[in-house]
């Protein structure tokens, strides 16, 4: 089946409709779902390894022009001619290309669909077996067959391809993370240094089987976002909500960090927009140095409380705040 008919769907289909049929088929023949149907996850690898073409823009325009094949390889020219009388030569092999298994981690991680930018680049083209063939003279030559033609050295198995959405604090905190792969092995994945959405990580020797070994587990990570942490390079931002009593007062409040509530001291008279640091509860750069948490305090009034609006119709108000703007 091609790309197309794998997800069951037309050619021209639009992204959401790429999305959508992704979307049902992986629900279906998810792994964790069908541990005693081998079938199932081989389908899963499949219909994942289609999604991850047909939802990059620039792939899918390569395999609609027939530029590349079902794994995402280039496909090359055939040699034209015949040689020696016989039929003309076949392309170049590559190295064949990986199935995707976009396969999700345990503990309730859900499978980040994709496209998986610059895996082409894992697979490249190997043309030396066949121009050895061609060219090469003399009894020595690596692989000669009885018709003198070059013979292709055994091969790795494909390399499979999964993605695995990682939690924004445990990518900040660089908490090791589970993966469950294609064939139903659970392996715990070490976050590098630098994590970044897009980030690939090998796990050789996780792949398919092939006549010279296996192919290696490539897993792309995708960063989570959160409901109140922002990133911000290496550093993580928060915007805190005080109490004007805080503010006003000062005070020591507990604030949340991708490493677990700390307190922090507000100093007397803090202003909404006031940053305060605290340092190494950011992101780790590639030499392992963690970034900082940023928070911005946000003072929250509450509505309709009569002793302060008794305060306040008695209170000067403090000068003009926007003096500095010229109004």
């Amino acid at each position: 089946m091609d790309l197309y008919q794998r997800l069951g769907i037309k050619r021209g289909a639009s992204e959401a409709e790429v999305k959508k049929a992704y979307r049902s088929l992986a629900k279906q023949l998810h792994p964790d779902r069908n541990k005693d149907n081998p079938k199932a996850a081989e389908r899963f690898s499949q219909v994942t390894q289609a999604y991850d073409i047909l939802s990059d823009k620039d792939k899918r325009g390569q395999y609609d022009r027939g530029e590349i094949d079902e794994t995402g390889q280039p496909k090359f020219a055939g040699f034209g001619g015949g040689y020696g009388g016989g039929g003309g030569f076949g392309g170049a092999g590559a190295r064949p290309g990986g199935g995707f298994g976009g396969q999700p981690g345990a503990g309730g991680f859900e499978g980040f669909p994709g496209g998986a930018e610059g895996f082409d680049t894992m697979h490249t083209a190997d043309l030396n077996d066949l121009f050895e063939g061609l060219f090469s003279g003399g009894a020595g030559a690596r692989g000669r067959s009885a018709g003198g033609f070059g013979r292709r050295a055994p091969q790795k198995g494909a390399d499979v391809a999964y993605r695995l959405k990682v939690p924004f604090a445990d990518a900040a905190a660089g908490k090791p993370q589970r993966v469950t792969l294609a064939g139903g092995k659970t392996v715990d994945l070490k976050l590098p240094n630098g994590v970044e959405s897009g980030t690939k990580i090998r796990l050789a020797g996780q792949g398919q089987d092939g006549p010279a070994g296996k192919g290696d587990a490539i897993v792309t990570i995708e960063i989570a976002p959160h409901r109140f942490f922002t990133r911000d390079g290496n550093d993580v931002r928060l915007n805190l909500p005080i109490s004007l009593k805080e503010a006003v007062a000062g005070a020591k409040v507990k604030v949340p960090t991708a490493d677990g509530a700390v307190m922090l001291t507000v100093p007397k008279g803090s202003s909404s927009g006031k940053v305060m640091r605290i340092p190494g509860r950011g992101f780790a750069d590639r030499q392992g140095k963690r970034g900082d948490q940023l928070v911005t305090l946000q003072i929250e009034l509450p509505a309709g409380d009569p002793a302060l609006e008794q305060f306040v119709a008695g209170w000067s108000g403090g000068g003009n705040p926007r003096e500095g703007l010229g109004v």
